[in-house]
């Protein structure tokens, strides 16, 4: 699969939205392209940002209409919006659906408006975090739905290439992939496909989902300043990202199936490797892909939806299925019992790697 990009390119301005200012150049997501527009500059910076890798020149011949995303710092107006009774309700925001718009309200502190006619998505708050925020995890969860759609599936891990196969680590959120992450690449064989979600294909091969790095409080030190912004998210507190930048020279746009790695944290001072069987993989599969735990789904978006829709999902998890039982059967499936010594996990994982694949021809 080709994926288009311009990581090095900065941002053009080619046209105007009405009321939304100039729209940013496309973004083409295997194939879901979006654009940005409206007056936050901050949250306009940080998707752009985030989405680099996949930065297209121009818009993709024979692509849908894109979707546009209007970004907007200011207060929200709830003046001439119908009076209508929610429709659902979620941890970040309560949804409304009237004349075929779903409305966000984010606890009056923002408002978000998805007119899926018109292919777009707005956010007004005065909180620049916020509107990121929002549009980011909407990214998510559209892009999801595309990506589900072609049969290619999200996978909450770290996800690793090493001469040109795949080191797949699946730890809870949490539980340091990020972190693990940054350790490996300090070898020069280790390439990165993404530290959160990789995508999985038919045929078991990782393809490259790289957006930004989470750090771990007290570790942003490690990282030149001008490669980290701190952001206030709305369930989580702070966090520390690095910029896509930082690391884009070691990104790899695919890897053949290789080590799937079920992580476990102990307290132990040094990590241990054992070999796992196809059940256990595919137990840890089950909330990791088949059901996409740690992945943001953006239920806010589909509850609601008739049953026929809903009862359509149902084909969508035979695939993840499918898709799992395939990357556990050509996979070298290990428990990795993680230690307190972040270097010596990365070095057992190289070490297991270069003996694993060194006897593969």
């Amino acid at each position: 699969m080709t994926v288009r990009h311009t990581a090095s390119s900065p941002l053009s301005l080619p046209d105007s939205p009405p009321g939304g200012g100039p729209l940013s150049s496309a973004f083409s997501v295997y194939g879901f392209e979006f654009r940005l527009a409206g007056t936050s500059e901050q949250a306009i910076a940080g998707i752009a940002s985030d989405f680099a890798y996949f930065q297209a020149p121009e818009s993709v011949a024979g692509s849908p209409l894109p979707f546009v995303l209007e970004l907007n710092e200011g207060a929200p107006s709830y003046e001439g919006l119908p009076v209508c009774d929610a429709s659902a309700y979620t941890p970040r925001n309560v949804v409304y659906r009237a004349h075929g718009q779903r409305l966000l309200d984010y606890g009056g502190r923002g408002l978000g408006t998805l007119d899926e006619s018109a292919r777009r998505f707005s956010m007004t708050s005065e909180d620049a975090d916020l509107v990121y925020e929002a549009a980011y995890l909407f990214l998510l969860s559209r892009i999801g739905e595309h990506l589900d759609a072609q049969r290619l599936h999200r996978l909450h891990a770290l996800a690793m290439s090493f001469r040109g196969r795949s080191i797949l680590v699946l730890l809870p959120m949490g539980g340091g992939k990020s972190t693990l992450g940054a350790e490996l690449l300090k070898h020069p064989d280790t390439r990165i496909l993404s530290d959160d979600s990789p995508i999985i294909a038919r045929d078991a091969s990782a393809l490259a989902y790289p957006l930004r790095l989470g750090l771990l409080k007290g570790r942003e030190g490690e990282i030149p300043p001008e490669y980290v912004r701190l952001i206030q998210r709305m369930e989580f507190g702070p966090k520390f990202l690095v910029d896509y930048s930082y690391f884009a020279s070691r990104v790899t746009a695919e890897a053949q199936p290789g080590l799937l790695l079920l992580g476990h944290r102990t307290l132990s001072a040094t990590p241990r490797l054992e070999p796992a069987p196809y059940r256990a993989a595919m137990r840890a599969m089950l909330p990791n892909l088949i059901v996409g735990l740690g992945l943001f789904q953006g239920l806010e978006f589909v509850l609601g939806r008739s049953y026929r829709e809903i009862w359509s999902k149902l084909g969508i998890g035979l695939s993840r299925l499918r898709n799992a039982h395939a990357l556990a059967r050509h996979s070298h499936c290990y428990d990795f019992h993680m230690g307190r010594d972040l270097g010596a996990n990365a070095a057992a994982v190289i070490a297991l790697a270069e003996k694993t694949f060194a006897a593969q021809p």
